[in-house]
């Protein structure tokens, strides 16, 4: 199971942005995991290696939209033309309410919603409907407190609670990587990445589910009995012996 000293090794800047991450994903873990069903620990390290990859390993709870001109046009052409990407550049509210609303359960602009449900936690949820379900599912009241994604507190159950909503119990249970992340990312961005921090989270929580292509149990080898020795005597005492059977028999004694 996760302790602090893994956690602080695998993710050694998570209290950086938020004291306390790591002890509080720690605490919560005994009661959290099975509570959602992840039993075994190769469900587990797939949740550790896609939260890793998410959110940074925890340097990146709330999403970060800082981003430039070019950056705008680049990831959401449709939403920023030149001109537009020119004013909203380094305006992360503006960013987010225009990237995010409209869709997601989020309603447009002028509304903040965008912003407000923007990536967050260990699995980056996102959108007003994301939050909505996780809030159900929890019962934590994110709708109008999402920074309890991000909290100590409740980042594991609220990470976790994502994990299964978007149906990757099925995939990590099969040890498909590929599957777990279109489930959880809607697509396959940071593969790679995803796959390194699953070897090492592998590495460090050895999954005795992982196939591992055993080599077969032999059967103990069969006993082979004792062969049973007949003493056969030379052939001339042999034959001397039947001589003297013979003579007696003629004379009709019996052998000595």
């Amino acid at each position: 199971m996760l302790t602090l000293a893994l956690m602080q090794k695998m993710w050694p800047h998570s209290d950086q942005h938020i004291p306390g991450l790591a002890a509080g994903i720690v605490n919560a873990a005994p009661t959290v995991f099975p509570k959602y069903g992840l039993s075994t620990l190769l469900v587990i390290v797939h949740f550790m290696a896609q939260a890793s990859e998410e959110c940074g390993a925890g340097l990146e709870m709330v999403e970060n939209d800082n981003f430039t001109a070019e950056q705008l046009v680049k990831l959401w052409p449709l939403h920023f033309t030149g001109t537009m990407a020119q004013r909203c550049a380094h305006n992360p509210r503006m960013i987010c309410d225009i990237a995010y609303g409209g869709r997601m359960g989020n309603a447009p602009p002028p509304s903040d919603d965008g912003y407000n449900f923007r990536g967050r936690g260990l699995s980056q949820t996102t959108g007003r409907e994301g939050y909505a379900a996780v809030a159900l599912k929890t019962g934590l009241d994110l709708l109008n407190d999402p920074d309890l994604f991000s909290s100590p507190e409740h980042a594991l159950e609220c990470g976790v609670a994502d994990f299964v909503i978007c149906g990757c119990l099925p995939f990590a249970e099969k040890d498909d990587v590929i599957g777990v992340t279109r489930k959880l990312n809607g697509g396959l961005n940071g593969l790679a990445s995803r796959k390194e921090w699953l070897a090492k989270w592998k590495a460090e929580l050895p999954t005795l589910a992982v196939p591992t292509n055993p080599s077969p149990v032999s059967a103990p080898p069969k006993a082979v009995p004792e062969a049973i020795v007949v003493p056969v005597a030379p052939t001339s005492e042999l034959m001397s012996l039947l001589g003297r059977i013979e003579a007696m028999l003629g004379r009709g004694t019996s052998p000595a």
